[in-house]
């Protein structure tokens, strides 16, 4: 049962159905609050690392030293940098968490009543979308659809103990493709807003997810397929990962999830997919191989192997060392730290989060850290080039998602991405 902080958990509940009504996300609370400390937030930078970004990272740690913390907390003096820091990398409940049991005189008061709002909004949230998982769950059990559970809640809890100590934003499941159509129908008798029409569905379109509103409210559902899940090297075997299914506990309730083993993969490549640039993937990675019930290591390459993701997972656990100090299993250790390539790329990620105003990586550094990642020229080259060519719903055009020809939309991906990030690097 989740642990409500501050108020009842009957407040909890009707305040999460307040936040539905208004359609308030989390994070438009967590930027409202934030940004009433302070709606200057300092960008300066110096060479040596700031004691706010310090902080951070001993709240990501998975062994964080309450002392140590509060030495670095001494040294803070732009609160708000802090605050929107651990909102951008999805810290805010770790840092509620680890500053709640401290000296009161180690915070200024508003920066503590703020972050017990911000605690308590999250809660909120997560009980809501607790409430939207199970209906989910109930109606796909009535229709024979089967469902795992990823990232989210069921990584909160694997990680951090309580399904409210994660920063997220949606729920996210897995579901085979070819019940993809049920399932959209499905949704829609729950009131919820399909993204993926019936009839893009139906021309068999593949979109980077299948993304549900639910009607009046700023409530997400994603449906993830072996379809979808492109960044993965190479086809996910869907079969196997409900076969492999295990089972995490929220509110009380037995979840269908990933294995720990292809929850660890999944968020390793995830965190490829978008270059490693928030620290709570990290975080993750860290809390997962940190935990009392660690992976099986066999089993978590084995798993890698199988999507080509070896490297994939070789740079998540190097990042998880480099920048949050977790201990490497021994059965891996060896092999990660030999990989030269993984050794640079952690090195650049790791200063890239240090920087309070990285620099927008360009067409061409993504490209070869695409390339790098599958590791081998060849293997890297047919890589980028899928992941060049394999459209999402971005790239059909509205209104007509269901009749332009694939051939078009494959051609105008790359030039749709060349024309984004080149344009984004050079402002």
């Amino acid at each position: 049962m989740f642990s409500a902080i501050y108020v009842s958990r009957r407040e909890l509940y009707a305040a999460g159905f307040a936040a539905s009504r208004g359609g308030l996300c989390t994070q438009t609370m967590h930027a409202r609050a934030i940004t009433e400390i302070s709606p200057q937030i300092s960008s300066t930078r110096e060479s040596d690392p700031q004691p706010e970004w310090l902080a951070l990272l001993e709240c990501a740690t998975p062994r964080p030293s309450p002392d140590r913390l509060a030495g670095l907390l001494q040294d803070c003096s732009n609160w708000p940098y802090l605050l929107q820091g651990a909102k951008d990398h999805g810290l805010t409940p770790l840092l509620a968490a680890r500053l709640k049991n401290l000296d009161s005189s180690f915070l200024p008061p508003e920066v503590r009543v703020k972050l017990r709002e911000l605690q308590r909004s999250h809660a909120v949230f997560a009980l809501q979308l607790a409430g939207e998982l199970f209906r989910v769950l109930e109606c796909f059990a009535v229709t024979g659809i089967d469902v795992l559970l990823t990232k989210g809640p069921a990584l909160s809890v694997r990680c951090y103990g309580k399904p409210d100590m994660r920063q997220y934003g949606d729920l996210d499941l897995v579901v085979r493709e070819s019940d993809i159509r049920r399932a959209t129908q499905a949704m829609v008798d729950l009131a919820y807003e399909p993204r993926v029409p019936l009839r893009a569905i139906d021309a068999k379109k593949s979109p980077g997810e299948y993304v549900f509103r639910k009607s009046g409210t700023n409530v997400l559902v994603e449906f993830h397929t072996e379809r979808t899940f492109r960044y993965h090297p190479r086809r996910l075997p869907i079969e196997k990962l409900f076969g492999r299914r295990a089972f995490v506990t929220i509110d009380g309730r037995d979840v269908p999830a990933l294995s720990l083993e292809d929850e660890l993969v999944l968020i390793c490549v995830h965190g490829a997919k978008h270059f490693w640039e928030r620290l709570m993937w990290i975080a993750d990675v860290a809390a997962l191989i940190s935990a009392k019930q660690a992976p099986d290591w066999s089993r978590a390459m084995a798993a890698a192997r199988e999507v080509g993701a070896e490297r994939i997972l070789r740079l998540g656990l190097r990042l998880a060392s480099d920048v949050l100090g977790a201990q490497l299993p021994a059965q891996l250790e060896t092999s990660v730290q030999a990989d030269r390539t993984v050794a640079k790329l952690a090195a650049q990620i790791k200063n890239r989060l240090a920087s309070r105003e990285p620099r927008e990586i360009g067409v061409i550094e993504r490209a070869i850290f695409r390339m790098r990642m599958r590791g081998g020229l060849l293997a890297g080259a047919a890589y980028l080039l899928r992941l060049s060519l394999s459209p999402t719903e971005e790239d059909w055009t509205p209104g007509k998602e269901a009749d332009s020809p694939a051939l078009m939309d494959a051609l105008s991906r790359p030039l749709r991405l060349a024309k984004k990030h080149g344009r984004r690097s050079n402002d």
